[in-house]
């Protein structure tokens, strides 16, 4: 199993993060995919990559809810970072109106410049989107063409909204909501094309029931695909595969752009 997003290196799991990891392993996740927030974790996830090297993998951007006054200079490092070294991902990158709505302009504009590098650099994007549907999209649609590609991080929308960001080229992130009795997703998953869907955990928040309100892991992984299993009426070893297929046609498809 592969979790595509995990926020591994936080001040959640200071004290038992190896422990943490190891459990991961052994519960059968091969890779976790490591999404940035902003400045003050950078060294914390290049520290996680060092430890780490061939299960964590990197993505670079400045997340939504850290687009404040200085974003610009935030930004700024986003893209020495991306000119310098190697990432798997640009994300998370997004828009979120839940917490506060006085940056949205900001907000846009910092997801619609990171998807632009992110074509450039021939790399998905993973997406963060609350109370924003209509703004993402908004921006999406600006940038459509055969480059955009990624996921859908966390994806809570309806049916009709889960079509649209498929037509974006984005495979949907899904992950604890999906066991919530009010995740409302689960009514219609078995709808959205399996080679359409990704798991991640989100750790350490949005841990699946029986977890639901601690502390989330990676391990919790196999709680998620086995609701997914039931959803799609499929043994949970076939979602492990499909998933980690569907993955993998997203994090190694810069590798294969590149060549042709």
């Amino acid at each position: 199993m592969i979790d595509t997003h995990t926020h591994l290196y936080v001040e959640a799991f200071d004290q038992d993060r190896d422990e943490v990891i190891k459990s991961a392993i052994s519960e059968g996740i091969t890779d976790f995919y490591i999404p940035a927030i902003d400045s003050k974790y950078h060294k914390r996830m290049f520290d996680l990559e060092k430890a780490y090297p061939d299960q964590v993998h990197l993505m670079m951007g400045l997340h939504p809810t850290h687009v404040k006054e200085n974003y610009e200079e935030e930004l700024n490092l986003v893209k020495h970072y991306i000119d310098i070294r190697k990432f798997s991902a640009i994300g998370e990158i997004g828009i979120d109106l839940y917490w506060d709505k006085s940056f949205q302009i900001n907000q846009q504009r910092a997801f619609d410049l990171q998807i632009s590098w992110a074509k450039s650099k021939m790399l998905p994007v993973v997406i963060h989107c609350r109370d924003a549907f209509d703004e993402v999209f908004e921006v999406l649609e600006g940038q459509k063409d055969e480059n955009l590609y990624g996921i859908f991080h966390c994806f809570t929308g309806s049916l009709e909204q889960a079509y649209r960001a498929i037509e974006y080229n984005l495979k949907l992130g899904i992950g604890g909501v999906i066991t919530f009795k009010n995740g409302k997703i689960n009514q219609f998953l078995d709808k959205i094309p399996l080679d359409s869907i990704v798991m991640e955990t989100d750790s350490p928040y949005l841990a699946p029931s029986p977890n639901r309100g601690k502390r989330n892991q990676s391990a919790y992984l196999s709680l998620i695909r086995d609701k997914i299993a039931h959803c799609y009426k499929l043994s949970a070893d076939e979602i492990s595969r499909i998933t980690s297929k569907n993955s993998k046609a997203i994090f190694d498809n810069q590798i294969s752009r590149i060549k042709s």
